[in-house]
């Protein structure tokens, strides 16, 4: 049993972004991709479908407004360039929010999370895929692998971020924000609005301060109370 899958998206590059992925898992099938919202949700409306990848800014009719009109709502999750909608997007129920550009491991991410739905939904088992355990990020032109649990923090630098690992720390042209989407969301947390850490390299915590290693990193005033809270949970 296949799950059925719909591709909505004005984007023609971005469509075929996602169909390139899902082309790696056979357990999907993409049954439809339409850069016209008008024409999906006739499509929608008309087949059973297990879930849609749904872009917002569409034109005639946004993405939400497309939801609002399903008659029977699959699982939705929405695809886009813009952070500032997600919590719209959580009042109508969607599974998933992805930031394009989406890299391949959030998206993979998602995927475990339509196949658990779809498993427990339909009383089946169906294998989720695990995540890479290592990451690559450019460094002086060059592709680094680097390995994630060797990982000890991440430091934002405006435009640039600092990795640092076990016994080396990589500089790269990258937002910690969009670096963190590519980390495993249980293992990481963010801690500062310019720090983020492996929360099983913790040694203590002091006051608004976590030690790891021979490293001191401050604990942001916002983020005090959910750091705590998961990592002495």
């Amino acid at each position: 049993m296949k799950i059925k899958c719909v591709l909505v998206d004005d984007e023609p590059l971005a469509l075929k972004v996602l169909q390139n992925y899902f082309a790696n898992f056979p357990e999907f099938e993409v049954v439809g991709t339409f850069n016209n919202s008008l024409e999906a949700l006739d499509f929608i409306n008309n087949n059973s479908l297990d879930t849609v990848f749904l872009d917002i800014n569409m034109p005639m009719m946004s993405g939400f407004e497309l939801i609002r009109l399903m008659e029977n709502k699959p699982k939705i999750i929405i695809t886009t360039a813009f952070r500032e909608f997600a919590a719209e997007s959580y009042d109508l129920e969607v599974l998933d929010y992805l930031i394009k550009p989406i890299p391949l491991p959030r998206f993979i991410k998602c995927i475990n999370k339509i196949t658990a739905e779809f498993s427990l939904k339909n009383n089946i088992k169906i294998e989720t895929v695990g995540v890479d355990s290592r990451i690559f990020i450019k460094v002086d032109k060059k592709m680094v692998k680097i390995n994630i649990d060797e990982i000890l923090f991440i430091e934002g630098m405006k435009e640039y971020i600092k990795v640092i690992t076990v016994d080396k720390t990589y500089i790269t042209y990258k937002s910690l924000t969009s670096f963190l989407e590519e980390l495993p969301l249980d293992r990481f947390i963010r801690i500062h609005k310019s720090y983020a850490i492996a929360m099983d390299k913790v040694k203590f915590i002091e006051g608004n301060r976590i030690q790891i290693l021979s490293y001191t990193i401050p604990i942001g005033r916002n983020y005090s109370k959910e750091v705590k809270s998961r990592i002495l949970e």
